[in-house]
């Protein structure tokens, strides 16, 4: 942009320093389209580091800056990371390849701490974990972060000294969700501190740690926690869109609930005017008739009589509509209670849906000796949620009970009906607090049987590591043992070849002198016999020892290769099991969208029904008011009031 690189012309002349050339360049020719700032590849000197640095400061609108490859040395990194450490508009920044080393790892530490809009920050190919002081400062700032949800530290030469202090970090963080370690020098004790971080860590879902010499099983583990994380947060997001959802659509309920209320109470007055006009009218018209006409005195008593059944008609109507008001709250209570179940039946699908997952982790992580006292303990827990899924079943069972005995009260006193009215919102909403409050003890119930049931699997891998460290290490025993044993007797055969040979030649040479000693030489020789013997003996021993150990090792690889069969087996049929609940949940819907269509085709019966019966009542008050005027008009005293006129 033209007024990007004008500034920076001018705050170069402001300073004093000389403009470099291949950044005007660059700025001139597109190194800054839009809101991206791209200096890549230009070695940037101090002066230019600090007049950008001072650009940075006054809130450009660059939202991200790519700077790799820039040959930054430690003065120039640290003033133009200082100027950026205030910036508010800048989300993205590239550092890759400019050799950072303490200096910068210090600065980026302060800038992590300070900068309150960076989200994304890529330090690949730098030396940030060369100096474990430097870098424990970055580790701080990083702590400290609240912002920053993506960082890539590849190629920094971060030993498990500096992980343990990013392991730290993250115990603290809680907005990093990508982390990018590879082609660093991590090692087994490093992946064990970030596996135990990750243990209170719930918000990094992405971690690549290829590249760091770090045990097979490890990666999966952090794989599968980093897996858990994610699959957290995405149920965490779908009860909150689903909690929203409810909450709309309870108050649009409430809301038409209130309306059709109202409506209902206007009518009801209206009808109430109507029949006191009515009945004063008749009233004015039967004395006027009784007074005018004292020989029609049967045909006016009929008429009253008349007037009577036409009031007893219309309050047998007035019930029917009151009636029917309460069938329509009855109706709406049941909806409620519908949905209501609904969601209770989702909530009870996902914890065992949950439930079921955890067993998977403990079933493919637990040694074969374990699995009966983790069973036991996971049935005690699920005895726990389903006596509190009761209790919750049955507490809300009552505000249900409470809430129609406050419906049949508010129907039969309708003089009180404005307070009974507050004290069903009230009760209403101490439902849905008490509601939120048990659902967060039981989400907090559940983390914390996940958290303890993880530990356990932790300590259980560290067994198992511990199991695999002692057979490698009497394997080795074995190894060293045999080769001792062969050492030995190559030995004892070269000590006898060279005895042999040595009595043969004394022999050959003291041949007519020896023949006194002969039995002495037998005697030794048959020694000799006897140490080779033993030393065969011995070998044969050690050889058949080596067996054993073989066959040790042979069988408890069998073992293992079993158990990991059967659990692969569970999986795949607890697999299977929730996909059979997830086609019942699925059809068990439909079923209850198809009740709801019916009992909404049943409202609109009965809005009709409503509807023809006060077209009937209108028409018979109507025909009632006409044969009343033909009657007077018919008397005589209509007759008697046309001449007076």
């Amino acid at each position: 942009m033209e007024d990007f690189r004008q500034t920076y012309l001018r705050l170069c002349k402001e300073r004093g320093v000389e403009p470099q050339k291949s950044v005007v360049a660059r700025l001139q020719g597109g190194g800054a389209q839009g809101s991206s700032l791209d200096l890549s590849g230009q070695s940037l000197s101090a002066e230019t580091c600090s007049v950008l640095a001072r650009a940075f400061q006054r809130d450009t609108v660059f939202t991200e800056v790519l700077l790799s490859d820039c040959m930054l040395s430690e003065e120039g990194a640290k003033v133009l990371l200082s100027g950026l450490s205030g910036n508010t508009t800048v989300k993205v920044l590239d550092l890759k390849g400019n050799n950072l080393r303490s200096t910068g790892a210090e600065v980026l530490g302060k800038l992590l701490a300070l900068n309150k809009t960076l989200c994304r920050l890529v330090l690949e190919w730098n030396a940030l974990g060369v100096w474990d002081e430097a870098f424990s400062l970055f580790c701080d700032g990083l702590a400290s972060n609240s912002v920053l949800t993506q960082l890539d530290l590849r190629n920094n030469q971060i030993n498990h000294h500096g992980v343990s202090e990013l392991a730290l970090a993250l115990k603290r963080n809680t907005t990093l969700q990508v982390l990018d370690l590879r082609w660093n020098n991590v090692g087994l004790l490093g992946g064990r501190t970030l596996l135990e971080a990750l243990q209170q860590n719930k918000s990094l879902t992405q971690l690549e740690m290829a590249g760091n010499n770090i045990p097979s099983d490890t990666l999966k583990a952090l794989e599968q926690t980093s897996g858990h994380n994610s699959e957290r947060q995405s149920g965490l997001r779908e009860s909150r869109s689903r909690t929203q959802v409810l909450g709309k659509e309870i108050q649009i309920l409430k809301e038409e609930k209130g309306r059709q209320f109202l409506s209902l109470m206007e009518t009801i007055d209206r009808q109430r005017e109507e029949m006191g006009r009515s009945s004063g009218s008749a009233s004015i018209q039967v004395g006027q008739l009784q007074e005018a006409l004292n020989e029609r005195k049967s045909a006016v008593n009929s008429l009253t009589a008349k007037l009577q059944m036409t009031e007893a008609a219309l309050a047998l109507s007035e019930q029917k509509n009151h009636n029917l008001g309460e069938l329509l709250t009855r109706v709406k209570a049941e909806k409620e209670e519908q949905r209501e179940r609904q969601s209770r039946e989702r909530r009870k699908e996902q914890e065992d849906n949950s439930l079921r997952e955890g067993k998977l982790l403990r079933e493919t992580q637990n040694l074969s000796d374990t699995k009966v006292q983790l069973m036991n303990k996971v049935e005690e827990l699920e005895r726990r949620c389903k006596s509190q899924q009761q209790q919750v079943f049955e507490l809300k069972q009552e505000l249900t009970n409470s809430s129609a005995e406050l419906k049949l009260q508010l129907a039969q006193a309708e003089d009180r009906l404005e307070m009974e009215k507050r004290r069903s919102k009230q009760a209403l909403q101490d439902s849905d607090s008490l509601r939120q409050k048990e659902v967060e003890q039981l989400n907090r119930h559940l983390e914390e049987c996940e958290r303890t049931l993880q530990e356990r699997i932790f300590k259980l891998e560290g067994q198992r590591i511990q199991l695999e460290e002692e057979l490698s290490k009497a394997r080795a025993v074995c190894v060293t043992e045999r080769a001792q044993a062969e050492e030995e007797l190559g030995r004892v055969r070269a000590q006898v070849r060279l005895e042999e040979q040595e009595h043969v030649s004394s022999v050959e040479e003291k041949l007519r002198c020896v023949r006194c000693s002969l039995q002495e030489v037998q005697l030794h020789s048959s020694q000799q016999k006897q140490t080779i013997s033993e030393l065969q003996a011995k070998n044969s021993q050690l050889s058949v020892g080596v067996d054993g150990l073989r066959r040790r090792t042979e069988e408890l690889q069998q073992a293992e290769r079993t158990a990991q069969g059967g659990l692969r087996e569970k999986i795949s049929a607890l697999e299977r099991e929730i996909k059979v609940l997830s086609s019942s949940h699925r059809e068990v819907l439909l079923d209850k969208e198809s009740e709801m269509s019916s009992m909404l085709e049943k409202l609109r019966l009965k809005e009709a029904e409503i509807q023809r019966m006060r077209e009937d009542e209108a028409n018979r008050a109507s025909y009632l008011q006409s044969a009343i005027l033909t009657y007077v008009q018919g008397s005589p005293l209509g007759h008697y009031s046309s001449p007076k006129k």
